[in-house]
């Protein structure tokens, strides 16, 4: 329309000048052939014109009654995302220095991040099959690409946009106000649903993983633990420090030639010499893999968080709710654009006439 109406501009001002310099350029007969410019049309033509401004306001209007144009209502929904999708970083994570804060506003990535949940058929699908909107938009389950038809008018009344804040704006139009309030909270709704299911997918396989690892490395402890205290049964409980012992009291006994205590000692040096290294290394061992657990199931309790637990991924800014007046059509504009376009058409083709009149008076 811009484009239009520029190069009527430039027509008639191109048309005025060469008007004028051909009416210079020859000699005139009469008082009819004075200079003619674009307000001497205007003034010439002032009633016609005006006629042709009211009939069209006229039509404009009759064609712009509910009859003619479906008239729709508008319902928007505000949302700002989350700043964190984890639920175990956010509430379990003992890293203090951690920048995770579940009560932050999210920036633009998590913005558009929701602006592609948001748009996926993941969540269309869901709002077509609930509302029935297939039916609803008047289109025949017998019709030809019918589906391509139903997505086509789902995205002319259903948009999804990022505000200059970073938020999100959900704007649905149809002509029942009441289901347009409704789809818009329900997108809003089904965004955490969807990225909860999307989150829970992978959430529920890391949690089997992690939790195969636990528990199998806890079965490995309490196996060393139950080899641990059987050595400890036969008498070994610290094996430096008995074999320390033994060897000082074994040198006080040899010393008073004490057969008795000596046998008594080499039975218990054979002991520790035959378990001693085992006991080692079953205790070092344990140690080790105990350190392992505790990480293991730090990681088991967090991903068993993430896989049964789920939380809000979106701030409701404002919801929508039932409009009480129509957004489309704006009768007042379509009318303006109307006249407006009518005048422009209606001039061009006045300059036409006006223009030949003048190539004929030319030549005769």
């Amino acid at each position: 329309m811009q484009r239009f109406f520029c190069e009527s501009a430039d027509y008639f001002s191109n048309f005025d000048t060469l008007y004028k310099q051909d009416l210079n350029m020859q000699k005139p007969d009469g008082p009819e052939m004075n200079n003619f410019s674009l307000v001497d049309i205007l003034i010439k033509y002032r009633k016609p014109f005006i006629v042709i401004a009211l009939i069209s306001a006229f039509f404009a209007y009759i064609f712009s009654l509910p009859f003619f144009i479906t008239p729709l209502f508008k319902a928007t929904v505000i949302l700002y995302p989350t700043s964190t999708n984890s639920i175990s970083k956010a509430l379990l994570n003992t890293n203090f220095n951690s920048n995770k804060d579940l009560l932050e506003f999210g920036e633009d990535e998590q913005t558009e991040r929701m602006l592609q949940i948001l748009n996926s058929n993941k969540i269309r699908d869901k709002i077509i099959e609930k509302y029935d909107l297939m039916q609803h938009y008047g289109i025949s389950s017998a019709t030809n690409y019918r589906y391509t038809k139903l997505f086509k008018e789902y995205d002319s009344k259903i948009k999804f946009r990022r505000t200059e804040y970073m938020a999100v704006k959900i704007t649905v139009l149809d002509k029942d106000p009441a289901l347009a309030a409704k789809i818009a909270n329900d997108i809003a709704e089904l965004f955490d649903s969807t990225m909860n299911a999307m989150q829970k997918e992978v959430a529920v396989r890391a949690f089997r993983i992690v939790e195969q690892e636990y528990f199998k490395l806890r079965d490995e402890v309490k196996a060393m633990e139950d080899s641990l205290n059987s050595i400890r049964r036969l008498g070994i409980h610290d094996y430096e420090s008995q074999a320390e012992m033994i060897n000082q009291q074994l040198a006080i006994e040899l010393a008073k030639n004490n057969t008795t205590g000596i046998k008594a000692l080499y039975e218990k040096l054979e002991l520790l010499s035959a378990y001693g290294g085992t006991y080692v290394s079953l205790r070092d061992g344990l140690e080790h893999e105990r350190k392992q657990l505790s990480q293991i199931k730090a990681k088991y309790e967090e991903a068993k968080v993430d896989a049964t637990e789920s939380m809000p991924h979106k701030f409701v800014v404002s919801s929508a709710f039932e409009a009480e007046r129509k957004s489309f059509p704006i009768r007042w504009l379509i009318m303006v654009i109307t006249v407006f376009s009518t005048m422009i058409l209606s001039l061009l083709l006045v300059g036409f006439f006006e223009h030949g009149q003048l190539q004929v008076k030319k030549k005769l």
